[in-house]
């Protein structure tokens, strides 16, 4: 009896793109498993940023990847777009299924690769650093496809590392043989590396006058066990991390901490502290189920947690002075194998902050670090991996049950954003001053660059064309539109201003881009309500503006209401010394306070400053008038003798939501809203009587502080339920510095809510300035679009 055979399953072949964060991630062996479980035959490799499979097999098995690859990337990977292409099948059946190498295609493609963000390092990492059996115990680099360096390793697309910081480093047979091995987790993990082959650590005492970079001095555990010697003794050493160098100290160590704030220039600023695991950060914070997932994702962020109200003896207590003005702390886990080994070695919280003096850009080259940090640390633990970007730690909080990022940087940076409105044309937006970014558009993807510190000086402004410049080539980007903030003095619109003539300039009100970043990101797409609570920004008066309410769309807005304007005696000057700003109010604001309430206050500060300060207001010398919430609460502190002078940028604030967070539910002060030139304007005079008196009488500042803020609230409310009437416009979009306050944002969000309002708050996208370049970016893409 003859058999019939089974015919064999019908045979396509199809050419997959996978579009998004796919490099870096482990994508080429998740596909390499996937098709060689599904019995297909191809290749997948690395184009550009992409991930492209050419692929043959049954239709079904073919449609099943496909499904696999949209639906179950691997944990750190973001498919953004699946794209299929029916192929000719070349082909021999059962020839198998390989990893091919990387390409790079001969146009530009649309949007933008997806750049790897680094990874903390993976539980099976951490677990063969700590395994003495293990060939890479102890090693300060250890690595996966699923952990390791990403971004601050690249220097060109497609990811390879032979275009990383590790070309230099050629595998011994070992590793060679695990990053051809499809069954091994290092399977094409491009920073692979081990005591044999890989980068290692050398040490290096700050006073060392013979140093010399070829040499490379102690090195490996012994350099390890020299920077451990130097922070137990209370030392501060200069440690080079992944997206830049880190002073490191004891945080328990009064005498250390002080030293690094002198040495540092440093006064008050809080200091993140580094502990080893969430139990750990426990004993120091109290941490809610929302907190807890931010403190251990992969991304490793500054969390700024609640400190405990009362801290036993049992546990351990952090120097007094990591975190003075504020009962938040910022805690984070450590996420290379180096802090790993460190915490281990000391059984200690960890100050661990930004390798710079106050306001310079984070240190990335070794000879540069040795020379501006020489007077800062007592010793360098330095490593012959080199960094190619420099990403400061990102920092987190939640509000209103969600991440409000701080500053978004490692870990985040460089992950691209969607943009509402697809651009025709490349656009580069260049962002503000302080907390600088910047932000590349293309297609219907925006590149948000890292955080920048504050672009103020020489250095500043060449560290934004290294990472410009960096990540423009890495992209093949060249824009056509700029986008810009109006301030002219802004040395990012001065930069504009430079670029060749032939490229189109579109200017961006600074508010307007705050309620836009919020807007955008939140996928508000009509008309809205943006209220943008901010220090200071350029008009579209030529004033300085600060608290306003607009009706905004992308490409727009009309200014609706206020806050009431006060000057700024000095200019810059009144920023930095909030008593300053408090005279501003009292002696010239636009709305009047009695003269024996203002006089309680202005007498305990010194008659000359006093007398000076009334001589401007009254002549109006170098007294720019600023319509401006940030400067009210500066302010508000001041009056309460919380803040006289600030030593960074939003000291009067934090003070007075610190003072503010230990009385729930306060009562709101007195205010009133009042109609000036067709705008509605938060009349604040009643509420600084009431500050001024109250404090006389001696309410405490806490209370009064609490007050506050229940009034700025219950001000802003109003003012949106005003403008929702009158438009039938009921989504709010808060953005500014100020609505990183929590107490601010989310009782924003409460009273909105019970008015029958929409709030929505930025969570990807900095509140600060260092949002604004994302919503220059937005406004130029709808503007373009638009054909404005």
């Amino acid at each position: 009896m003859a058999v019939t055979p089974h015919a064999a399953p019908a045979r396509d072949a199809w050419s997959i793109r996978v579009r998004g964060t796919v490099q870096g991630v482990g994508f080429r062996p998740f596909v390499h498993r996937l098709a060689t479980r599904f019995g297909l035959d191809g290749t997948v490799r690395n184009v550009d940023g992409d991930v492209v499979v050419e692929v043959a097999g049954p239709a079904d098995s073919l449609a099943a990847l496909v499904r696999a690859l949209q639906e179950q990337p691997p944990p750190q990977a973001v498919v953004a777009q699946v794209t299929v292409t029916r192929t000719r099948d070349s082909g021999a059946v059962g020839a198998g299924f390989t990893v091919a190498p990387s390409t790079s295609a001969a146009t530009v493609r649309p949007g933008f690769a997806g750049l790897p963000v680094d990874l903390a390092t993976c539980d099976d990492c951490l677990r063969e650093l700590f395994d003495p059996a293990d060939r890479r115990y102890r090693y300060p680099f250890v690595n996966c496809t699923a952990c390791g360096p990403r971004a601050t390793i690249v220097d060109a697309l497609p990811y390879d590392r032979a275009r990383t910081a590790m070309a230099g480093f050629p595998l011994c047979e070992a590793c060679a043989a695990e990053y051809a091995d499809p069954a091994d987790r290092r399977f094409h993990a491009e920073p692979v590396a081990c005591p044999t082959c890989g980068p290692r650590l050398s040490w290096r005492p700050a006073d060392d006058p013979a140093w010399d970079a070829r040499d490379p001095g102690t090195t490996g555990e012994d350099a390890l066990s020299a920077a451990v010697a130097a922070i137990d003794a209370g030392g501060t050493v200069a440690v080079k991390g992944l997206g830049g160098y880190q002073l490191v100290c004891d945080a328990t160590d009064t005498a250390a901490v002080h030293r690094l704030r002198e040495r540092k220039r440093r006064p008050r600023k809080p200091f993140a502290v580094m502990v080893a695991d969430a139990a750990a950060a426990r004993a120091l914070a109290r941490i809610s189920p929302t907190e807890l997932p931010l403190l251990t994702d992969p991304a490793r962020p500054i969390v700024l947690l609640p400190t405990h109200p009362a801290t036993p003896a049992a546990r351990v207590e952090l120097a007094s002075g990591v975190h003075p003005g504020t009962d938040r702390v910022g805690l984070f886990l450590p996420g290379t194998p180096l802090h790993h080994l460190l915490l281990r070695a000391l059984a200690r919280p960890l100050v661990v902050t930004s390798g710079n003096l106050a306001d310079e850009p984070i240190a990335i080259d070794d000879t540069d670090a040795m020379t501006r940090l020489a007077p800062v640390a007592d010793g360098f633990l330095l490593h012959d991996r080199p960094i190619r970007a420099r990403y400061d730690d990102s920092v987190v909080r939640v509000i209103g049950g969600r991440r409000a990022t701080v500053r978004r940087a490692r870990g985040y940076a460089p992950g691209p954003l969607p943009l509402p409105v697809p651009a025709g044309r490349p656009i580069l937006a260049v962002g503000a001053q302080l907390k600088h970014t910047f932000t590349l558009v293309r297609a219907d993807r925006a590149l948000l660059g890292p955080h920048g510190g504050s672009l103020d000086d020489a250095d500043a402004l060449a560290a934004f064309h290294a990472t410009l410049g960096q990540l423009t080539r890495l992209h093949r980007f060249s824009p056509d539109v700029l986008a810009h903030d109006l301030h002219p003095g802004y040395l990012s619109t001065r930069y504009v201003a430079g670029q060749p003539p032939g490229l189109r300039r579109v200017p961006v009100q600074h508010h307007h881009a705050h309620v836009v970043s919020c807007a955008a990101e939140n996928g508000v797409r009509g008309p809205f309500l943006g209220v943008a609570y901010d220090g200071l920004g350029f008009g579209a008066d030529g004033t300085l503006w600060g608290g306003e309410l607009m009706l905004a769309s992308y490409t727009g807005f009309r200014r609706l209401g206020r806050f009431g304007t006060a000057p700024l005696p000095g200019g810059e000057a009144a920023v930095r010394r909030p008593a300053r700003m408090a005279l501003g109010y009292l002696l010239g604001g636009e709305f009047p306070v009695p003269p024996g309430s203002a006089a309680w206050f202005a007498d305990r500060l010194p008659r000359t400053e006093r007398d000076t300060i009334a001589r401007m207001v009254a002549r109006d010398v170098n007294c720019p008038v600023a319509s401006s919430a940030g400067r009210l609460f500066d302010a508000v502190s001041s009056l309460l003798g919380l803040c006289d002078d600030a030593s960074y940028e939003g000291e009067a604030a934090v003070t007075l939501e610190a003072a503010a967070a230990a009385v729930p539910n306060a009562e709101p002060l007195p205010w009133r809203l009042t109609e000036v030139d067709g705008l509605w304007v938060y009349d604040w005079s009643g509420t600084l009587t009431a500050v001024l008196d109250r404090a006389r009488a001696g309410v405490p500042a806490g209370e009064l502080a609490a007050g506050f803020h229940t009034t700025i609230v219950a001000a802003a409310v109003a003012l949106c339920t005003r403008a929702a009437e009158r438009t039938g416009v009921t989504q709010v979009c808060l953005s500014g510095g100020c609505l990183q306050n929590r107490i601010l944002a989310s009782g924003l969000l409460t009273g909105l809510d019970a008015a029958g309002l929409t709030g929505h708050l930025n969570h990807d996208v900095p509140a600060n300035d260092g949002g604004i370049s994302y919503g220059q970016a937005v406004v130029a893409a709808a503007t373009c679009e638009k054909g404005g």
